[in-house]
Order: structure tokens, then C-alpha cells, then sequence
């Protein structure tokens, strides 16, 4: 089914147009959801420090994380102390917690988890992100920016900076859930647009995305993704979009023996036949986190991007008048 609605989002084919009453209905409650926030009826929850939501308008997932790690990394060689909040999605329980590279995926999540591993930032995940602000900037008073992966509609914590990130499907057929992609109307207003070469319709500046050229696994060896195009290998993604990085593989020349497409965030909590295959297997880092736990001879092949200069000028712009300004305290 999932698969299914995937391919009935990208046209106004029939199973979309059997869904468009729904959607017809859910559009005057996301309108009026976004307008008792901005007029102050529903209350938004403010920090002392400037907030960048990181996240989109499409259902599905559409790269956030990878440019969630790539702004950390950025801000933090700029001398910045960062600091990244999340929902966890998938994890266990409710409550708020600091991640850290030893915690557990099941109650912290799986990008979570990948974050506070990659960048070495505070990392705090709560089903309130406004809560997991609050912590983190408890914990961490010397937190001079919180990024926030995803969160565009999460209206209750307040942001300075929206950053909306699309991926090659761009808009989709433009209608809103279910009968589309779309968790609220487009266009609305954001500060920055980041989309991939194939979402050519949209306006914003240009992000690729490209697979490192090694791989590593859990005991810390790293060898050369190359190593790997005289054999046949097996691979697997719990991600958004499997395929993409089946294809991305391929693309280097590496043969596939087997590829098993896992639901996004998949937990790996019970025996899988990629446990037991002989040819080496490859997988995100997202799906590694989780998989290392049970198969630590796994090898996880970074993503890597390369974003125009553009949006680094622009991002800088924006920050930098809210850095120094105070921002006041945090309200109930």
C-alpha cells in the first residue's frame, strides 16, 4: 500500500483522484491550525537562542537528516556551539532525552542516534520538540544555535529560520494528503529552499547528494567503496526511499547479489536473511546505528552533499543578526 499511494502521489492518476475528497476536507483544518498559531490563540514556545527548522512539506522523506548533519558540521567549524532537537521518529516511549552515541536506537531513535554520532553535537529528542529545546539549552547553556531536523509544522515551537528541503519528486502532483504528497499547501512562506537537480519546477538553491567513496563498519575499519566492484555484495536501506540508494550503488559499479527494500526506520529487532548471506553487506548509515548491533561485519556507506554556495551565504545572513540579538526568556 505504501508503495502504491508513493507512485499515486507523483500524478493525478485515478487512486489520487478517489482520494481528493479527503484532502478536500483536511485543508481548512491545516489552514486554520497554521492561523490560531500565527495569530497567538494557539501558543508557539520561544527560545533564548535562534532556532532553524530544517524539514519539508512532503510526506516521505525528502533528505532532511543529511542536511541537518551537513549545517551542524558548518556552524560548528564557524566556531558555533550547536545544538540538534528531534521527535526520534519510531522510537520507543515519550520521553525527553539527551542522545548519545552509546544510546539505545530503540528509545532514541534512529537519525537521532546518527546525528549525535556524526557531528558529536548535543543531540535531545522528545515528542514536543519545543520540550527537547528546553532541555537542551538546560544542559547546554553555551548553545549558541538549536537546529531542529524537521519540525516545519510543528508550529508550537517557535523558529527563526525555516529551511525546506525537497528531493527529486519536487511537489508531486501538488495535492495535499492523502490524495498527494503534501502535509500543508505549497506555496508557503520559508526563508531558504533547498531542492535536488530533478525537482526542476521549484525555485531555491541546488543540492547533490553522492555516495563517499569508502565505506566503514562498526569496529572503525574504513576501506574504499571500490574495493568492493570485483565482487558480488548485498545491500540493504530502511530508509524513505530504498532504490535510490540501490541505484546510487549500482552507479559506482557495484554488482547487487540481493537488495532487500526495508520499511523507513526499520528496527532490525528480529532475524532478517541479510544476517546470513556470505557477500558483503552494504547499508546506510541511518540503517547501521541499529544493524551493527546484531551484524557488526555490516559495512554503512556515508552519504555525502554538496550544496551550493548560495545557501550557506544566505543562511549566514539570516543567523547572524538573530545571534546577536537576545532573544528573551523561554515562555511556558
Amino acid at each position: 500500500m505504501r508503495e502504491a499511494l508513493q507512485r499515486a502521489w507523483l500524478r493525478r492518476g485515478p487512486l489520487a483522484l478517489l482520494l481528493l475528497p479527503f484532502s478536500l476536507l483536511l485543508l481548512p483544518l491545516v489552514r486554520l491550525r497554521r492561523r490560531l498559531y500565527r495569530t497567538g490563540v494557539l501558543a508557539s514556545q520561544k527560545a533564548t537562542v535562534p532556532v532553524v527548522v530544517i524539514g519539508n512539506v512532503v510526506a516521505g522523506g525528502a533528505g532532511k537528516t543529511p542536511v541537518v548533519m551537513a549545517v551542524a558540521e558548518r556552524l560548528g567549524r564557524s566556531g558555533l556551539k550547536v545544538a540538534v532537537v528531534s521527535r526520534g521518529h519510531g522510537r520507543e516511549g515519550a520521553e525527553c532525552l539527551e542522545v548519545t552515541p552509546h544510546s539505545d536506537p530503540a528509545r532514541s531513535g534512529d537519525e537521532p542516534l546518527l546525528i549525535a554520532s556524526r557531528c558529536r553535537v548535543p543531540v535531545f529528542v522528545a515528542r514536543r520538540r519545543a520540550e527537547a529545546v528546553k532541555a537542551a539549552l538546560r544542559a547546554h547553556p553555551d548553545t549558541d544555535v538549536v537546529l531542529s531536523d524537521d519540525g516545519l509544522q510543528h508550529y508550537a515551537m517557535a523558529r527563526d529560520i525555516e529551511v525546506c528541503v525537497f528531493d527529486d519528486r519536487g511537489l508531486g502532483n501538488g495535492w495535499l494528503l492523502p490524495a498527494g504528497p503534501l502535509r500543508e499547501p505549497w506555496p508557503r512562506p520559508v526563508d531558504i529552499v533547498l531542492r535536488t537537480p530533478g525537482a526542476q519546477d521549484l525555485p531555491g538553491f541546488l543540492v547533490r547528494r553522492r555516495l563517499a567513496t569508502y565505506a566503514w563498519r562498526a569496529d572503525g575499519e574504513r576501506v574504499e567503496l571500490s574495493s568492493f566492484t570485483g565482487q558480488e555484495c548485498d545491500a540493504l536501506a530502511g530508509i524513505a526511499r530504498p532504490q535510490a540508494f540501490f541505484d546510487m550503488l549500482k552507479a559506482a559499479g557495484i554488482r547487487l547479489r540481493r537488495t532487500w527494500a526495508l520499511d523507513d526506520h526499520h528496527d532490525f529487532g528480529s532475524d532478517g536473511p541479510w544476517l546470513h548471506g556470505d557477500a558483503p553487506l552494504l547499508c546506510t548509515e541511518k540503517d547501521a546505528v541499529k544493524l551493527w548491533r546484531k551484524h557488526p561485519p555490516a559495512w554503512a556507506v556515508p552519504l555525502e552533499l554538496e550544496i551550493e554556495d548560495g545557501f550557506w551565504s544566505q543562511l549566514e545572513s539570516l543567523l547572524r543578526p538573530k545571534l546577536s540579538s537576545p532573544h528573551g526568556p523561554q515562555t511556558a
